[in-house]
């Protein structure tokens, strides 16, 4: 074991230790794994330290993403079996996943993980059982590669304003290498799986010349497990615990009980006593209908409405064109006046006299 190692082993610990289950997970996991292809994508709300902490910088419930192989029979080259099978000692018939996981590696692990935790599933749309095989044929040749505990506080610091973040701690994320590298993280690794196959996940559409697109895969470095549940290229699979299918109606699910909130659940969820009162929405509905028979306001209540800096600024402007009124009848006075005294003069002049025979 190397320096860094001694050193790192305590804080991978701390980052890996889980909380404990609270209660009844959202999805139905028995459900979940009968409906599970090769290459679907499964989205983790974790429990441990680590999941907070990627919680907190992707801002999404979803903390982990494993890439489901199948059973070992699913797997048509011969090879592959053989290198999982050498990964993976359990039953043959056990439903095989392959992630990457803080403390330990990328390795292959069997679903049942997960059986307590909330789960998703992200199907790529009309992907091939040929590129399927493919993308697992990417997963399994990355067994064994260490997980990148830089890349997560990489990511921290690419989220972090430089006002803040110094520039020579700038984030290694845009760093381009050449050659496969020799750490990943568990979407890192998925989504250059899929770009093995050219299968798009959030790519920029840029346009081309004589109208035509161009796709630009996005750094897999950047890619979090959430962005397999915003991908359009993605179909999202549910299947909650209690499902609205399998009752006659919505309002017949157990929201009555015995059960109470802990302090912080009451923090993000109500009783069933908080609902909306039916009395308080009829009294809403026959007001709002109470004033439909009255006529609505003219002109005059909708200047009353305005706001007081906009009447001081009607008065401003009907006194500036009160006072342009007055100019302007002063000047015509003035100009009526001058005609008359010019007639007058005009009328006096001698050439205007009439003449005396």
């Amino acid at each position: 074991m190397g320096v860094l190692d001694y050193f790192t082993r305590p804080l991978v610990a701390l980052l890996n230790a889980e909380k404990p289950v609270k209660g009844i997970q959202l999805s139905d996991y028995e459900r979940l794994k009968y409906e599970l292809k090769p290459c679907d994508v499964i989205l983790v709300a974790g429990r441990s330290r680590v999941s907070d902490v990627i919680r907190l910088v992707t801002q999404s419930p979803w903390t982990h993403a494993a890439l489901y192989i199948g059973r070992l029979h699913d797997i048509e080259d011969p090879d592959l079996r053989k290198i999982v099978s050498h990964y993976y000692k359990g039953d043959p018939s056990d439903r095989l996943i392959i992630e990457s996981q803080l403390g330990v590696n990328t390795l292959v692990r069997n679903l049942d993980i997960y059986q307590k935790e909330h789960l998703r599933i992200c199907r790529p749309a009309r992907l091939g059982m040929k590129e399927s095989q493919q993308v697992v044929r990417y997963s399994v040749s990355r067994l064994g590669v260490d997980y990148d505990v830089r890349h997560i506080f990489d990511l921290m610091r690419f989220l972090f304003p430089w006002s803040i973040m110094p520039r020579r701690w700038r984030s290694t994320l845009f760093e381009h290498n050449a050659g496969q590298s020799t750490r990943t993280v568990c979407s890192t690794m998925i989504a250059e799986a899929f770009a093995f196959v050219q299968f798009p996940i959030l790519p920029l559409v840029k346009l081309s010349g004589n109208d035509s697109i161009q796709l630009f895969r996005r750094n897999p470095k950047l890619c979090t497990p959430s962005d397999f549940d915003y991908s359009p290229y993605f179909k999202i699979i549910k299947y909650p615990f209690i499902d609205i299918q399998y009752h006659d109606e919505h309002n017949l699910l157990p929201w009555n009980g015995n059960a109470q909130l802990e302090e912080e659940e009451s923090q993000f969820y109500m009783e069933a006593e908080s609902q909306p009162r039916s009395e308080d929405v009829e009294e809403a509905i026959s007001l709002a209908v109470a004033n439909t028979d009255q006529p609505r306001g003219d002109e005059n209540e909708i200047e009353n409405l305005q706001k007081p800096e906009d009447l001081s600024a009607d008065n401003d402007a009907k006194e500036e064109n009160t006072q342009e009124q007055v100019v302007s009848e002063d000047a015509t006075s003035k100009g009526n006046v001058s005609e008359g005294a010019v007639s007058k003069e005009k009328g006096s002049s001698p050439e205007n006299k009439p003449q005396v025979h």
